[in-house]
């Protein structure tokens, strides 16, 4: 059996779902899959995210590498892609997207040929069903989840965290709740905000404190794990198991979170949750922008760690989700249920991802009235900044968001 053709799938996927009727991305997430074709008519399909609409032309770029050469030898084939393209430097998650969209089709299509689910060649799985989290940006919102099955909560904010409304919604589920903070940027916070805030939330009693200081301060996340309670997670934006290496083998997190889109593919992710059991570090996917098969292919990876904690997952995403694949996988009672089906469990739907063609793929930095930037900062785009009016932030009562 040969490789003899890779089609791309480059589709403007709907708003997100974090919270009923917003967007967290601006109409700009984008979804590419890849399906590899064979001599003999197996195909396998995959995703790859990452910055898709760059990661397409990487895609097509590794293409004829891929040409003639046997589908099951995934490892090898990995690694000719990935010393293929050294010379344009170190690749990132873009770099990670092609080749997690083309190693996972790998899998697939290797699933198939051995009439085997994923999960069972990578050593069998030690839970037929993942937990996942939903995201909440208010407490009746949190209290629909908690009726909804959902066993933890995630609320999500760009630049700063209001720890008051963190409070509302423990109040409004519970302590049976696990509760996690996302304080991604921009703009990002410095260290000694950062430090004042999960002081601020640790009474709340968090599974994970994620994303406080920028992705490219790794020293900083030394010296809060030292100043805080609150474990700490953080991983998305990296790839593969050097772009992990210091985050696990310096314990600056309690959990990470690779991306089945972008971290290099299933073999890099199990990889890396080799590297983090070996420091007890926990693995909890991240999800936000990808699409479908990515999703499926982090299940498959879960079920055969140890170490799994969580995956992420939008209770109520755009339709089109579970249109453009069949079968279409769902939440159910706060778990999502790992195919038993050969390969990966899950196809495209050609006809559907058509409908929705790539329009764009970059996101509007957030505008004013949001708590992203300090007040007249706006058209200044600050990756990072100090939070000004202090007194009035960090005094009597504890922190709160300034808009």
């Amino acid at each position: 059996m040969k490789i003899s053709a890779i089609k791309t799938f480059l589709m403007q996927a709907g708003p997100s779902g974090l919270g009923r009727s917003s967007s967290a991305f601006g109409g700009s997430r984008n979804w590419l899959f890849v399906r590899i074709e064979t001599d003999d008519g197996v195909y396998g399909v995959g995703e790859g995210s990452g910055w898709p609409r760059v990661v397409e032309t990487a895609v097509k770029d590794y293409a004829p590498l891929l040409m003639g050469e046997d589908p099951c030898d995934i490892d090898r084939l990995w690694h000719k892609l990935f010393l293929a393209s050294m010379g344009h430097g170190q690749l990132g998650t873009v770099g990670g997207g092609a080749l997690t969209a083309l190693e996972t089709a790998l899998w697939d299509i290797k699933g198939k040929v051995l009439s085997a689910p994923v999960w069972q060649l990578l050593g069998g799985r030690f839970r037929d069903s993942i937990p996942v989290y939903a995201h909440a940006k208010t407490a009746d919102e949190a209290r629909r989840l908690k009726g909804l099955g959902y066993g933890a909560l995630k609320v999500s904010f760009t630049g700063f965290a209001d720890p008051a409304l963190v409070a509302a919604i423990r109040g409004a589920v519970g302590p049976e709740i696990d509760l996690m903070v996302d304080c991604h940027g921009p703009s990002w916070m410095t260290f000694a905000d950062a430090v004042r805030t999960a002081r601020a939330l640790e009474p709340l009693e968090l599974l994970f404190f994620e994303d406080p200081l920028p992705p490219e301060q790794w020293e900083q996340y030394e010296r809060l794990r030292e100043a805080t309670t609150i474990p700490l997670a953080a991983g998305e934006r990296l790839a593969t198991i050097w772009g992990f290496r210091s985050l696990i083998e310096r314990e600056l997190v309690a959990v990470v979170q690779p991306d089945a889109g972008r971290a290099g593919g299933i073999s890099q992710m199990r990889k890396i949750a080799a590297m983090a059991e070996a420091h007890d570090i926990m693995v909890a996917p991240h999800s936000g922008s990808l699409g479908p098969i990515g999703e499926v292919a982090a299940l498959h990876v879960l079920a055969t760690i140890p170490n799994a904690l969580v995956l992420e997952t939008f209770a109520e995403d755009w339709r089109g989700r579970y249109e453009v694949v069949t079968p279409g996988l769902r939440a159910q009672n706060g778990l999502m249920s790992v195919p038993n089906a050969p390969g990966l469990g899950i196809d495209l739907v050609e006809a559907e991802i058509l409908k929705y063609p790539s329009e764009r793929n970059v996101r509007e930095p957030p505008g004013k009235c949001t708590g992203a930037f300090e007040f007249g900062t706006e058209r200044a785009y600050p990756y990072t900044q100090m939070r000004l009016r202090r007194a009035l932030r960090f005094g009597p009562g504890g922190v709160k968001p300034i808009v």
